[in-house]
């Protein structure tokens, strides 16, 4: 139950990520595969203790206007590039102004998370949202996602919009995007270190008046969006639409930037009503540090957890990159009556629907399913030595958006997964079969009835390369060592299938997908 009442996009599809020098191989200091357990779990508008915070700062009413018109006369987003009335939605831009409060650390900050801050400094803003709503209020679930827009490669994305707008327009989600960081409106330099294109850059007159006064206050900026949406003070960017929840997104560098929101913020702010955190990571490089320049630099531990005593739940997402280029392995945790992490076989940090299929997906097509072999999925970025991975990572995300969701709403949690299995010793190694394909983790019909190699670890070449995996087609004879025919390979595919969504980890829609997609397949016949 909820907790309240009633030429640039392709630039942008490959920035969704961050990249990361010296993240490779790193000594596992928490036990490499922590056992899954399966608690019982109350309502998310139960009793569940957290710490009294040492400073509450009074939660701002932002000022909203719009919706925006003017400039190119359109908002400007990596996201996806289909008109959103194809699949019943429509799209409206606001601006978001007001005074944001830096925090300051109170006590030390250990790997457990369990923090705690005390308001600092305070200063003006003004920064932009971007809403994604069904045209028809009836068919509204209920939920608005709120995603930190990625800005790591120096412009706004909506990396976990493109990866997971299917089972979000399908199931009548509302999504926001916030421009929360300064680097994404105002330029700077960007986490990859590459140019960057600012809104206030691309559209100037749209955008000029914007204003960002840094990172250190982009936590409470985020805050202060969901109180845009929750406790309109005027204009409110949901229009009629009546709100029962709020869930907080982010995907690789905006994840780092929510495990240290949830850790430090969530206590004082309590607006959020659970959150995905999509591939974190664990190494020094792969965390978000609580305040900095020009306010005094305050880091976070790296291989920190999510802290255990949220009242709110948690789903943690996690690809094979993730845990061994980004370090997670070594900020594993386990399961609990508030956290749940999924770590997804054959999946890498982004993949061709990231870059090649997700932007003109409208969740209908048997294609979404297709292995996608390039080694140069986005024009004017010198490809890779190898296809980049072509693997399940959107299927999966669907199944946890809808989990996740129906665990905030019902307090029924979402399925406890297997952990991806790592080999023994310092190093971070998975372990993988006989095909290429690792073992343990979320299990899909791609690497249990498999036709490639998928994997998560990086290639070589640029900071792209790295962070994109790989896909090794399996070659006629191998396939045909595999499977006796055609139908064999159907009905084997159809099985493993079947046991991924008997196990709560594909959805059934794009398991029909899915299962068409191999019919009409080639393979061995």
């Amino acid at each position: 139950m909820s907790r309240h009442g009633s030429g640039l996009v392709a630039v942008a599809l490959a920035v969704v990520l961050i990249a990361t020098s010296g993240c490779g191989d790193s000594e596992v200091a928490s036990p490499a595969n922590p056992p899954a357990s399966t608690p019982t779990l109350a309502p998310t508008n139960a009793s569940t203790p957290t710490p009294t915070p040492t400073s509450l700062p009074s939660l701002q009413g932002p000022t909203i206007e719009g919706p925006i018109s003017g400039g190119s006369g359109k908002p400007f987003l990596g996201s996806t590039t289909f008109d959103l009335a194809q699949v019943g939605y429509s799209e409206a831009e606001y601006f978001m102004s007001g005074t944001a409060t830096a925090f300051t650390k109170v006590g030390a900050f250990a790997v457990d998370g369990v923090w705690s801050v005390a308001s600092g400094d305070s200063a003006a803003y003004k920064t932009r949202l971007l809403v994604y709503r069904p045209i028809d209020a009836k068919n509204f679930n209920g939920t608005v996602v709120v995603e930190w827009l990625n800005e790591s490669g120096g412009v706004d994305a909506a990396a976990d919009w493109i990866t997971g707008h299917v089972e979000l327009t399908r199931a009548g989600f509302a999504w926001m995007g916030v421009s929360a960081q300064r680097v994404g409106v105002e330029g700077g330099t960007s986490l990859l270190g590459s140019p960057t294109i600012p809104l206030k850059t691309i559209d100037p007159a749209r955008y000029g008046s914007l204003v960002h006064p840094g990172d250190s206050f982009s936590y409470d900026i985020f805050s202060q969006a969901a109180q845009a949406i929750l406790r309109p003070a005027g204009i409110n960017p949901l229009g009629d639409l009546q709100i029962n929840t709020v869930i907080a997104a982010g995907d690789s560098q905006s994840a780092f930037r929510l495990v240290t929101y949830i850790n430090a913020i969530h206590p004082l702010a309590d607006i959020y009503d659970g959150f995905l955190v999509h591939s974190r990571g664990g190494n020094a490089v792969a965390v978000a540090p609580l305040s900095e320049t020009p306010q005094a630099a305050i880091t976070v531990p790296a291989a920190t957890h999510i802290r255990a005593d949220l009242n709110v739940p948690v789903l943690i997402f996690e690809t094979e990159t993730d845990l061994t280029f980004l370090g997670y392995a070594r900020a594993q945790q386990n399961d609990s009556e508030r956290i749940r992490v999924w770590e997804v076989a054959g999946a890498a940090h982004a993949d061709t629907y990231t870059t090649v299929v997700g932007g003109t997906d409208l969740g209908s097509s048997p294609d979404a399913a297709a292995l996608v072999v390039t080694a140069a999925p986005v024009a004017g970025f010198t490809p890779c030595p190898g296809p980049i991975n072509s693997g399940p990572q959107h299927f999966v995300l669907n199944a946890a958006l809808a989990a996740l969701n129906q665990w905030v709403r019902e307090g029924s949690p979402p399925p406890s997964a297997p952990r991806l299995e790592l080999a023994a010793g310092a190093a971070i190694t998975l372990v993988r079969d006989a095909n290429g394909n690792a073992l343990g983790g979320i299990r899909t019909p791609q690497v249990d009835v498999p036709i490639a190699a998928l994997s998560g670890e990086p290639q070589a070449g640029s900071v792209f390369c790295l962070l994109f995996g790989s896909t090794t087609p399996f070659d006629d004879a191998m396939l045909t060592a595999l499977y006796a025919d055609h139908a064999a390979y159907v009905t084997a595919f159809n099985a493993a299938t079947d046991r991924a969504v008997a196990a709560g980890f594909i959805l059934p829609p794009d398991a029909d997908l899915m299962k068409a997609n191999a019919a009409a397949s080639s393979i061995a016949k």
